[in-house]
C-alpha cells in the first residue's frame, strides 16, 4: 500500500508541473509554493493509485494521457474561495448607484438587458448575489431585464454552481429577508442543505472559460464586470493581457470591479476609479 503522508515531489517534475501550469492556467508558481502543489497533487495520485509523481507525471504529459488529466488537475490546483456578498461594498454601491445611474443615463435594463459578468465565479455564491441585487432592482423597476453570466476555469465548481444547492451555513452572509425569498431548504432539515430558488437560477448562465485563452468566444460586451480576486494570481505581464481583453469586453461608460487588494495602478488603461476597487470604462 502506497503511503501519501511523506511523499515528496522531486524539483525537475515540480519545475514542469510549474511552467505548465503558468502556461496553461497563468498562475504563477514559484518554488515557494512546492508544498502546496505537492499537497493538492497527491489527492490525484491517490484516486489514480499511483506511487509516485514521477508516475504521474508520465501519466499527465505521456501520449494519450494528458487531455483527459490535465482539467483534472486543474481543479486540483487552481483556488476555489468565494462566498456570497463577499466585500458588501460592492454589492451595496450597486443597489444604491450604479444600476440606476446606468438606468438614467443609458437606458441600460429598459433600452436592452444590462449584462453581468462574474469572472472567476468558483462555486457561483458571487453571481448568484448578483442576480439577487438585480432582480430586487428589477421589481422595482418596470420592465428592467438582466442576465448573469459566470465563468471558470475549474469544470467542478461549475457543476456546483449551476445546481445551486449550498451549505445553509454558508448563506449567513445573505440579509435575512433574501435568505427567504431565493433560498429553499432541503426536505430532510438533517442535511442543512439550501437551494438557489429556480427562478434565480435561471437568469444565471454558466461556462467553462480559461482567462489566459487568446479568444474568450463571448458575444458582444457587458455593462458590469466582476473580476475579484482572481489578478493576485497572475504575474504582471499576464495581468497586463487580461485587463486589455477585460477592456475589450466591457461597454463603454460600463464598471469593473476588482478584489480588495488588486488595483489598476501602473496599467495603462482607460479607467478611471470611481470607489475602492471599482472602474468605469471611459473612452
Amino acid at each position: 500500500m502506497t503511503t501519501y503522508l511523506d511523499l515528496k515531489m522531486p524539483d525537475p517534475v515540480f519545475n514542469r508541473f510549474a511552467r505548465f501550469i503558468q502556461t496553461t492556467c497563468g498562475i504563477k508558481m514559484p518554488h515557494t509554493k512546492k508544498i502546496m502543489l505537492e499537497s493538492r497533487l497527491k489527492k490525484r495520485l491517490r484516486s489514480l493509485n499511483l506511487s509516485s509523481f514521477e508516475e504521474y507525471e508520465d501519466l499527465v504529459f505521456g501520449r494519450g494521457g494528458q487531455h483527459d488529466e490535465v482539467d483534472l488537475m486543474i481543479d486540483a490546483v487552481t483556488t476555489n474561495k468565494t462566498d456570497f456578498f463577499r466585500e458588501p461594498e460592492h454589492f451595496e454601491f450597486l443597489r444604491e448607484s450604479a444600476l440606476q445611474e446606468l438606468l438614467d443615463y443609458y437606458g441600460w435594463g429598459i433600452r436592452k438587458p444590462v449584462r453581468v459578468w462574474s469572472a472567476g465565479c468558483s462555486t457561483g455564491e458571487e453571481a448568484y448575489a448578483l442576480a439577487m441585487v438585480l432582480n430586487e432592482f428589477a421589481e422595482q423597476t418596470a420592465g428592467y431585464r438582466y442576465t448573469v453570466l459566470g465563468t471558470d476555469i475549474s469544470a467542478s465548481v461549475l457543476e456546483t454552481a449551476r445546481r445551486g444547492v449550498y451549505q445553509e451555513r454558508l448563506i449567513d452572509p445573505v440579509p435575512d429577508q433574501l435568505k427567504r425569498k431565493y433560498f429553499m431548504r432541503s426536505r430532510d432539515r438533517d442535511l442543512g442543505l439550501v437551494r438557489v430558488v429556480p427562478e434565480l437560477r435561471s437568469n444565471v448562465n454558466y461556462r467553462r472559460l480559461n482567462l489566459v485563452e487568446r479568444d474568450f468566444k463571448l458575444d458582444g460586451t457587458f455593462e458590469i464586470l466582476f473580476c475579484r480576486n482572481v489578478l493576485i494570481y497572475f504575474e504582471k505581464k499576464t495581468q497586463d493581457v487580461l485587463l486589455n481583453k477585460l477592456f475589450d469586453h466591457l461597454q463603454s461608460g460600463g464598471y469593473l470591479f476588482l478584489g480588495h487588494s488588486e488595483t489598476l495602478h501602473n496599467f495603462d488603461l482607460p479607467f478611471r476609479q470611481v470607489r475602492p476597487m471599482v472602474y468605469r470604462r471611459q473612452d
